[in-house]
């Protein structure tokens, strides 16, 4: 399978202004909710040339995904992983094959777009083998999404539970996400 009208890419965004709460000893709140902005927009623009739609319940976070040209899957009240299963599900709905899900807070993401080409499950851990900061799957996979501490052995687990086939990839500019101070310094280093 390769990438193409039948991949769609899913981004769960917060509200800015809440955004990154952890980086407060670093910066500002108004810091903040532009640093959360410019990642989110920057993830965005790497899902080209695929269809991209952020799920949310913010109404600053609505106008801002209809402005960079993503479809708004609004969905207060549900909880992170509450919104992803239910943007994924809206995506099959609507006729996509397979779902790439990214969270917004990836600065130095690439491309999406080869992450859409395996049938089975793809995970990418972030760099501590923690976190799970991409996931890609097939939409009708009745995969239970588990973000938080430790996401990432969950989610592994998940793929094994369901019996699907799973590609785990590892790469430093996925693997980058800004939750803490210290993200900033390598997010620098990186620069």
């Amino acid at each position: 399978m390769s990438p193409g009208p039948t991949v769609a890419v899913l981004i769960p965004v917060k509200a800015f202004a809440e955004a990154k709460l952890r980086l407060a000893p670093a910066l500002g709140a108004e810091e903040r909710a532009a640093l959360a902005r410019d990642m989110a927009t920057h993830v965005v623009q790497s899902a080209a040339p695929l269809a991209v739609a952020v799920v949310c319940d913010d109404g600053g976070v609505r106008d801002w995904a209809e402005s960079v040209g993503a479809e708004v899957v609004w969905r207060p009240g549900t909880g992170l992983n509450g919104a992803v299963r239910s943007g994924v599900d809206h995506l099959r709905e609507a006729g996509y094959h397979q779902v790439i899900v990214a969270h917004g807070d990836l600065p130095r993401a690439g491309s999406l777009a080869p992450l859409g080409d395996w049938p089975g499950i793809t995970l990418v851990p972030d760099r501590h083998n923690d976190g799970t900061n991409v996931i890609a799957l097939p939409g009708d996979c009745p995969f239970e999404f588990s973000y938080g501490r430790g996401s990432f052995a969950r989610h592994m687990a998940e793929a094994q539970r369901l019996g699907r086939s799973l590609r785990i990839l590892r790469d430093p500019a996925f693997g980058l996400d800004i939750d803490l101070p210290a993200d900033l310094d390598e997010l620098a280093v990186m620069a």
